[in-house]
């Protein structure tokens, strides 16, 4: 169920971040009640209820996001759907991307900044010559990182792991002499510190379904 509120809510959010809603969290009808609303970009992360909604939703004008993991038995079903892919996490997935997608993909390097052994991710300390590697793929467009913060981490916490991520992207702006410019990073719990930190687009999900 959207959020009553949803309208106002959407006001808060500056103009110059991209709310992508992870639509995980609702329907077609309720993708429908976002629109509406004023939401244009939507993350999914299953690829089953991707094509679901992707079809129901082809009357609207959306831009849609694939947020989760995706695995590479089920990436040709979806990259030639899809406007910005938030996960690009290995040059396997980047080779099926480049032979399956008919135009060059925009695509987040999905970033582990903090090694966790149960997240996907490049490590941040390989980031760099990953996106060197990218560039042999004229259908992989690299825009911009990605990464998930520590589930429950302090205040302090969240500022230092977005602002790490930041600190990347100029990093490997400089040395490869490239535009990174996007960075996708908070969700319901944390954009707001992602937003100080200089995230670009945010993935907001439950806070827009319910208040």
């Amino acid at each position: 169920m959207i959020r009553k509120d949803i309208k106002e809510f959407i006001k808060t959010i500056p103009n110059s971040i991209t709310l992508v809603a992870a639509s995980k969290y609702g329907n077609a009808d309720d993708i429908r009640c976002l629109y509406s609303a004023g939401i244009s970009n939507f993350g999914e992360n299953r690829v089953d209820s991707f094509l679901s909604k992707y079809e129901s939703l082809k009357d609207l004008n959306i831009t849609w996001h694939f947020i989760g993991h995706l695995q590479r038995n089920k990436a040709r079903a979806v990259v030639d759907k899809i406007s910005y892919l938030h996960s690009l996490d290995s040059l396997e997935l980047a080779k099926l991307i480049n032979k399956y997608r008919t135009s060059p993909l925009n695509c987040f390097v999905e970033v582990s900044i903090n090694l966790e052994e149960n997240k996907n991710g490049v490590p941040y300390y390989q980031a760099k010559d990953f996106v060197k590697e990218c560039f042999k793929y004229p259908n992989i467009s690299i825009v911009g990182l990605m990464m998930m913060a520590v589930a429950s981490s302090n205040e302090e916490s969240l500022h230092l792991q977005f602002r790490k991520l930041k600190e990347l992207q100029e990093a490997i702006s400089k040395d490869l002499n490239i535009a990174i410019p996007f960075l996708s990073m908070g969700m319901s719990e944390d954009y707001l510190i992602a937003i100080e930190e200089g995230a670009t687009h945010i993935r907001l999900g439950r806070i827009l379904f319910y208040k």
